[in-house]
């Protein structure tokens, strides 16, 4: 049984400010802890049901952290999954490093995404199609947020992020190609991609903010055929994203 102070660390993680103080975050569920696992992180603790530790003794006997032994139903008290009968880890967050993107490779921006799950499925898309960093508006959902993590489905340990104001990072790119998704913009499926380059996607409500607009130096849209008014920003961000790979890949 969990103790009560160690309940109560692991419920305060919910909260930014905690995440912030203790520079920790949750991981949950069996996808993500064993993606953790496997992942450069640091593990402090780990919360495993007895069905769970038996299926993956050989891996969870490596990890030099604190386990403990817990039943679904202290997971479910603790967490914030609604279903989890398998495993919690405490996380170490990492530093907020620079990034920039390298001569031949693209770079995801988000200007202002608000909502967690659309930020971990973000993490997931950029991960599938191989874009390994993203620069976050700092008003942009906190990627350690538990619905982030459990979102990316593991992918939170392969993309890295930094979050900057977007005006003075943008300001001080080199001559690189910054395209953003408007409304307005050229077709993305006829459009060509350079080698290189960062991709901007805007706010769900209000797309990209005026400020970071005048850096965008090609305003590019993901055709409507229908009459739907808009679309969800992860499945527009796949979408470009797909049309960026076929792009290069044809180069």
């Amino acid at each position: 049984m969990l103790s009560k102070s160690l309940s109560k660390y692991i419920q305060s993680l919910h909260q930014k400010k905690y995440r912030q103080e203790h520079a920790a975050f949750l991981v949950e569920g069996a996808i993500n802890v064993l993606e953790l696992c496997a992942s450069d992180y640091s593990i402090e603790l780990l919360l495993a049901t007895e069905s769970f530790y038996k299926e993956n003794a050989r891996l969870l006997d490596k990890q030099p952290v604190r386990l403990e032994m817990v039943t679904a139903d202290d997971l479910r008290r603790v967490g914030s999954l609604v279903a989890n009968d398998a495993c919690l880890a405490v996380a170490k967050t990492k530093e907020n490093r620079f990034l920039v993107a390298d001569a031949d490779e693209f770079v995801l921006v988000l200007d202002d995404i608000r909502d967690p799950g659309n930020l971990g499925t973000i993490l997931r898309i950029a991960d599938w199609y191989g874009i390994r960093k993203l620069i976050c508006s700092q008003s942009t959902a906190d990627v350690y947020n538990p619905k982030v993590i459990s979102a990316s489905k593991g992918s939170f340990t392969r993309v890295e992020w930094y979050y900057c104001d977007l005006k003075g990072y943008l300001s001080e790119l080199p001559e690189t190609p910054v395209y953003g998704a408007f409304l307005d913009g050229a077709d993305v499926h006829r459009q060509s991609f350079g080698a290189s380059g960062y991709i901007v996607m805007g706010n769900e409500a209000n797309g990209i903010s005026s400020e970071v607009e005048r850096f965008v130096s090609q305003r590019i849209t993901i055709p409507r055929y229908g009459q739907a008014e808009s679309l969800n920003v992860g499945i527009a961000t796949a979408v470009i994203c797909d049309n960026l790979r076929r792009s290069v890949g044809h180069k």
